[in-house]
């Protein structure tokens, strides 16, 4: 082994983090044949093929699975041993992150931490991706994003979830409705009126759950892929929609609707944090998560039942 490059543990444990030739060639800053290139020879050195091509991106082999955690862990210490010091310092740092949110994360969750990102690190910038449930596990192994925030439990390789916060649900109506008053809304009146119903890519069910719980899809009128455009619907008509708490909150705080509390409880959404392993962040990495678990944990507003 006294030919062996330290630079190919380096390809052979993103590659496998990453899943993802692009996304190697990305962590590493460098080319994509460089990265092909020193995966033919980790497959000449051990005489595996390592990883098999699919159309959701490598897929790893049984040796693969077997080297990874040795090869990780020492790769780790020799980083770590060679350069205790590294680290991401925010005060001064200038770099870019990307992050997947739905437009509900982009109303409730970017004004928590504009402020805060500024004060603390005034050389770092997000840039936004819309969040998609399909395709967002890989962006995050392929690099393309750094972290993503979602309703839905996301289960994939490679993938660490912090839990951030419970959201209930509440009923909106326009503030001059002319039958719907006082702070909470009745069966009889939601079986009365015409609802808006949102049901698209971010993945986030509740509303219809919600509805049908309450036996009331026969009732929708309107269906629409966004949040975003629900209170300007509402503010303008008679229509009822139910929405998650927090962003409801942020949609009325900026335009003329009320949010009333619903006749039955609901099981409150659980919003979490999706990133790479702890283990595999990066330093800049590990204080994104960090700033980001931290700001969105428990959100001013977030507690159900609190019109």
């Amino acid at each position: 082994m006294a030919d062996f490059d330290l630079n190919l543990v380096r390809v052979f444990v993103l590659l496998y983090e990453t899943r993802s030739v692009t996304g190697t060639a990305t962590s590493l800053h460098v080319s994509q044949p460089t990265v092909s290139y020193g995966l033919g020879k980790l497959r000449r050195r051990f005489d595996d093929v390592l990883f098999h091509r699919s159309r959701h991106g490598l897929v790893p082999t049984a040796l693969a699975d077997r080297l990874y955690e040795p090869l990780q862990r020492s790769l780790a210490g020799i980083e770590q041993a060679v350069d205790p010091a590294s680290s991401f310092e925010p005060g001064t740092a200038r770099a870019r992150f990307t992050i997947g949110l739905s437009d509900l994360g982009e109303a409730s969750l970017l004004p928590l931490l504009v402020g805060p990102l500024r004060a603390r690190a005034p050389g770092v910038s997000l840039a936004v991706r819309p969040l998609d449930l399909a395709d967002s596990p890989r962006q995050l192994e392929r690099g393309e994003i750094d972290a993503f925030v979602a309703t839905p439990l996301v289960s994939a390789p490679q993938i660490s979830r912090l839990a951030l916060f419970a959201d209930g649900y509440l009923a909106m109506v326009a503030g001059n409705h002319p039958r719907v008053h006082g702070p909470a809304i009745s069966k009889a009146q939601l079986r009365a009126e015409g609802h808006v119903l949102v049901d698209g890519p971010s993945g986030h069910i509740g509303p219809k759950l919600a509805l049908a719980t309450l036996d009331l899809l026969d009732r929708v009128v309107l269906e629409v892929a966004k949040f975003s455009v629900v209170p300007y619907l509402i503010q303008q008509s008679e229509l009822v929609a139910i929405v998650p708490e927090l962003a409801g909150r942020a949609y009325a705080a900026s335009h003329p609707v009320r949010l009333l509390e619903l006749p039955i409880a609901l099981e409150p959404l659980e919003i979490a944090l999706y990133a790479r392993p702890e283990r595999s962040r990066s330093p800049a990495e590990r204080w994104l998560v960090e700033f980001l678990h931290e700001k969105l944990s428990a959100p001013p507003g977030s507690q159900p039942g609190r019109p």
